[in-house]
Formats: structure tokens, sequence, C-alpha cells
């Protein structure tokens, strides 16, 4: 039986001013999300704003505490119907994704299995890759896909916005690197509105924003019934776990922001040395918080 769920929040400066395409920031919010159960501790994590917490522990802790912690998919509706007034999408499907991810760790530690094995492992490794944030326009994008082409290009991440279907579908149909979008998603609707444009080659899902585990399982099935691959989006010591678990995922993003955080705030992490990881044989996902280290970034 779940005994607890709460949530932190803390902010981690950045070494150096950092930037992408189209934000540039100098420091990374992570909202760290634990539950509790016959002495043993999930943990779960997303990056986004410090209100996230509050969400947590004000809204979604109570709808499943009490539950049975084998049971995580119904914890996922029952959170699911309890963030409906206040919208799905955004900081409510960022804090339903922390304590699902919290939830299956949890659920995977008390049966003494690896995550990735509860989740259903279908391969030992997943590829590590590294990343135009949507920052060119449509006719940018067609010039810039062409060229790409010619230096043998074979993936082409987010060339306009992943709100913009049909700017995907025509930078798509011109290019020929693989069009990939869809790291903004945040549940299983945007991302069937996504396949059915045929707007990308490979759908973008971090588990941290699109409904943790539960709802990429669901995803991945539905870009699997359109012939798209799949690949995570940050968050890589959590995305490595559902990737093995996922038949046609292609590769994770390893994000040097969130692996700096990452390697700080826990142990377990893992090593994408050669271009692969692994995910272990320790129980849940093998990581746990380092709370001293933590604590010094603390906001609530």
């Amino acid at each position: 039986m779940i005994e607890s769920v709460g949530a932190s929040a803390y902010r981690v400066p950045t070494p150096v001013p950092e930037a992408d395409g189209t934000l540039a920031w100098d420091a990374t919010t992570i909202v760290v999300v634990t539950a509790r159960a016959d002495g043993r501790t999930g943990l779960g994590w997303t990056y986004t704003d410090a209100s996230c917490a509050d969400l947590v522990n004000g809204m979604l802790a109570g709808v499943v505490v009490g539950t049975n912690q084998l049971d995580v998919r119904s914890g996922w509706h029952a959170m699911q119907r309890a963030v409906r007034n206040v919208g799905r999408p955004g900081l409510a499907a960022s804090a339903l994704s922390a304590v699902d991810i919290a939830l299956w760790d949890l659920a995977a530690r008390s049966v003494e299995l690896p995550l990735a094995t509860l989740l259903g492992r279908v391969r030992d490794r997943a590829e590590v890759f590294v990343d135009a944030n949507g920052a060119y326009s449509v006719g940018q994008a067609v010039r810039v896909g062409q060229r790409l082409a010619e230096w043998d290009v074979t993936w082409f991440e987010e060339p306009v916005s992943s709100d913009d279907l049909p700017g995907l579908a025509h930078v798509r149909a011109r290019t020929s690197p693989d069009v990939a979008a869809g790291e903004y998603g945040y549940d299983l609707p945007y991302f069937a509105r996504m396949v059915g444009a045929a707007a990308v080659d490979c759908v973008q899902v971090d588990v941290t924003r699109c409904g943790g585990y539960t709802e990429w399982a669901r995803i991945a099935a539905v870009a699997a019934a359109h012939n798209r691959d799949v690949s995570a989006h940050c968050a890589p010591n959590l995305s490595a776990h559902i990737a093995v678990a996922t038949p046609n995922f292609r590769h994770i993003e390893w994000f040097a922001d969130h692996d700096r955080i990452e390697s700080e705030f826990f142990t377990g992490v893992l090593d994408p040395g050669g271009g692969t990881v692994a995910p272990g044989e320790a129980p849940g996902h093998g990581m746990s918080l380092r709370h001293d280290t933590a604590d010094r970034h603390r906001l609530r």
C-alpha cells in the first residue's frame, strides 16, 4: 500500500549561460517526487517550474496514497481524472509524469525487479544521439534540410515548431533527413495528431512531460501502428529504462544540462560511454537521491 507521496523543487545554476535554438537560461529547475511503501522508496522527477511540486503535494498525492503500489496504471488514471479541471497539458502533465515514474520505480523495487524488466525489456541497450528547436520557418527548414542531405545528415529535429503539423509535413516531403518532433507533447492525442498528419518519421517523447512511463507505452504503440519510431527527449537516466522496453525505439537524446544535474543529484546514474546506455539489474531504476547535495539547491 502506498503510504506517502511528496515532491520538492530544486534550482540548479548552469556553469555558464546555456541556450538552444529558441531559448537561453542560466539555471534549471528539477522537481523530485518520492513515493513510499513497505519501507521502499520510488523516485521520479521532471524539469519544470517549482510550482509543480505544489501540484503534486496538493492534488496528486491524495489520489494515489492508500492504493496498491503494484497497480500503477490505476493510479495513473486516478491522477488523470484529478487534473481534468486544471488542464492536462503543461504543468499538470509534468506533475503526473514525475509521480507516475516514481510509482513505477516503487513497483519494481517492491518485486525486486529492474524497472526495464517490469516494463517489458526487449533490448539490452539504447543508442545515444546529441541534438533547430523549431527555430526555422518552413522555407528556411526546407533549404537547410536539402543542404543537410549533401552532408549525409539523417536526423532533422524540430525543423519548425512541433505545433506546426502542416509545416513539419511540408519539410518532411521535401527533404531527405528523417524529421523528428514531439518533445513538447503532453498527452497521447497530441502524438496521435502528429503521426496522423504524416508530419514526422520519428516522434520524440519526453517521459517527464508526456504522462510518465504509462503514457509513453501508449504513445509508442500509436507510433508503431503508423510505422514510426520513437526517440527519447532528455532526462536520460529515466528515459533509458522505458527505451529498452520499446520495440520501435531509436535513440536517447543525451542532454548535457540534465546529465550534469542527474549525476550530481542521484547515485546509480548510467554511463553513456561508447554511445549506448544499458540499464542495470538493481531493483527499480537503481537510483537514489543524494539529499545533502540536493538540499543545497532546494527551493521548496
